[in-house]
């Protein structure tokens, strides 16, 4: 096989792959004997047609489309590794030339991996986030829990907001009841928002036995257009109202509840967590502040080819993703009035914006001399293992040379983000007019 490379612009190039004679032969036996089967000639039986005299009564050319698509697949991943080149999207394959007993020439025009001319990333500015945790934040989120473990009780009295209404309802639009309006026994917690307008605020104050109306507008964008914009009335019977018993903060319900023994325990578990997600948050803040900024700062020139690979790749990963939750995307598409290319189009500066930051990240951990070892992988390899209950020789039995070479980029680009954040200087976030206003009060 000659493989011959033709740089073009804008990052692209054209691989010419030559495959010799003897080769063209295997590929057109190949053909020859996946089709024979379904060759019939009379005074032959299925499967036993000579190749010559199928090819003397149909032509060699019978044989090509096959033979052609074998030689593709099988020769353009050797002819990628011959090329030297860094290729970062599929090959646009053309035929050139096709003829028994000649050489099998065909073209790959492919996307190269772009180079990257960094802008600073030293001294980058990010804002300062503030990462403080409140006492009140470390009560909101023990009330969370409480209420998780609050008994279910019947109220006496008055529905309030956060409590649970088991009603009757039946609705209609100028007294004609429509349909999905009527249920029975439904369960509503008051506050949630999950029924339309202010529905739920209508049944506040009332009491286990009332009967009353509810007067509601359903919205313009209602998906039910035969309702969209139109007044209705609901006739609402309150058969019971629920409400959560929280037990009393103590060292005993701490005790019973959680793996702590005391409140101060629990408390300080709830801050340190909560903390740990404030930091973490304002690290990938930083992080894509820092990225974008840097990737307005540098240049390269990426070929529309990668954008559409990366966005086919997108694409794979979603489809997967829904695939997993029991979801076709042939159906989230109709679901959502997308075609595939309106899809495509829509995640497509995503996916540029990923192979921005993805090559200027490439470039700094280059220009630092950022390298991934081994023990590097082990350390990640280990991480996973241990997520997954198993041992790291378990693990490293099942992984590729492919995906850890894919595993030393993403680390060698960790080391890079670590890097810029670690040279960055913060800032203070600017004001609104409204924190400005707040100290003109003060």
């Amino acid at each position: 096989m000659k493989v011959s490379v033709e740089k073009l612009e804008h990052n692209m190039a054209v691989l010419t792959v030559e495959v010799p004679e003897d080769t063209v032969e295997e590929a057109l036996q190949k053909a020859y004997l996946s089709q024979r089967k379904r060759i019939s000639v009379p005074g032959f039986r299925k499967g036993k047609v000579p190749r010559q005299l199928i090819e003397k009564m149909y032509g060699p050319e019978v044989f090509y489309e096959e033979a052609g698509n074998y030689m593709i697949d099988n020769e353009y991943p050797k002819a990628y590794d011959e090329s030297g080149l860094e290729i970062v999207s599929s090959p646009e394959i053309e035929v050139k030339e096709m003829e028994k007993g000649k050489p099998f020439v065909f073209t790959a025009k492919v996307a190269v991996k772009p180079e990257v001319t960094l802008g600073k990333y030293k001294g980058i500015e990010v804002t300062k986030i503030d990462t403080t945790v409140s006492d009140e934040e470390v009560q909101t989120e023990i009330d969370k829990e409480r209420k998780m473990n609050a008994r279910i009780i019947t109220k006496e009295g008055p529905a309030a907001l956060s409590d649970t209404a088991i009603i009757d309802f039946e609705g209609s639009v100028d007294g004609v009841p429509f349909e999905g309006g009527k249920s029975e026994n439904y369960e509503l917690e008051l506050g949630s928002h999950s029924f339309i307008d202010t529905f739920e605020d209508q049944i506040v104050g009332k009491s286990a036995g009332d009967e009353f109306d509810v007067n509601v507008t359903f919205p313009e964008d209602y998906n039910e257009k035969s309702l969209a914009g139109k007044p209705a009335v609901f006739a609402v019977k309150l058969k019971e109202v629920k409400t959560r018993e929280l037990s009393p903060l103590d060292d005993e319900y701490v005790s019973e509840t959680t793996d702590f023994e005391t409140v101060e325990e629990y408390k300080k578990s709830i801050k340190d967590r909560l903390t740990k997600e404030k930091e973490d948050t304002a690290k990938g803040k930083k992080e894509d502040e820092a990225v974008e900024k840097l990737v307005s700062e540098s240049t390269m020139d990426i070929p529309d080819a990668m954008i559409e690979f990366q966005t086919d790749s997108e694409l794979r990963d979603y489809s997967y993703s829904l695939m997993r939750s029991g979801l076709k995307l042939s159906d989230y598409l109709k679901f959502s009035g997308e075609t595939v290319e309106s899809f495509k189009e829509r995640i497509r500066p995503n996916a540029k914006k990923r192979i921005e930051a993805s090559l200027v990240l490439e470039a700094v951990a280059k220009a630092e001399g950022f390298t991934a070892t081994d023990e590097d992988v082990d350390e990640k390899l280990k991480e996973t293992a241990e997520r997954n209950g198993l041992t790291l020789d378990e693990i490293k039995e099942n992984v590729s040379d492919s995906e850890k070479k894919t595993m030393k980029r993403q680390i060698e680009i960790e080391k890079a983000i670590d890097f810029i954040l670690e040279n960055a200087k913060e800032k203070a976030p600017k004001k609104t007019k409204k924190d400005s206003k707040d100290k003109a009060e003060v």
